[in-house]
């Protein structure tokens, strides 16, 4: 337990990248394929550690979101909230399912925020998202194993034998 005290930087340390990795400039093909950074790392921390990680971290994290990123208030805010209460509903089982079920099912979460962002742009009137848009999540699929592994990795430490 003290070595999760200990790595008490790491949760708001890796938000921080990952709203600084959702920033990052690309280029204009490769934009649409930009993976959902900030939905990668909250699942992480609401698979991995309910008790510091929950629907009102995911809701103000998506209002940071909003703002930072410029769009819609509250816009990624709901596009989280859904995420996050999808997760913690399911964390008993997703929690020990091998990496790669874990990176479908995470694959799973991004369609529907994918599906949740079309829904938002349709019912407001804004342009409807591009076709390639809809890779992104399968992008998310592949990152989810080597992102699990370096946070695990960041929050328990080196073991000390």
């Amino acid at each position: 337990m003290s070595r999760l005290r200990e790595g008490g930087w790491v949760l708001p340390a890796s938000l921080f990248v990952a709203l600084l990795l959702g920033l990052l400039p690309l280029p204009v093909v490769l934009q649409p394929l930009r993976p959902f950074w900030l939905a990668l790392v909250l699942a992480y921390w609401l698979i991995e550690t309910p008790s510091r990680a929950g629907l009102g971290l995911a809701f103000v994290v998506g209002i940071v979101a909003d703002l930072v990123y410029g769009g819609v208030l509250g816009e990624h805010a709901l596009r989280l909230v859904i995420m996050a209460f999808i997760l913690q509903r399911f964390r008993a089982r997703l929690r020990f399912f091998p990496l790669s079920q874990q990176a479908l099912a995470i694959g799973a979460l991004l369609l529907n925020d994918r599906i949740v962002d079309a829904a938002v742009h349709l019912s407001l009137g804004l342009p409807q998202l591009p076709w390639n848009y809809w890779w992104a999540p399968a992008l998310g699929v592949v990152l989810w194993p080597p992102l699990f592994l370096v946070l695990d990795a960041l929050r328990l430490g080196r073991r000390r034998d």
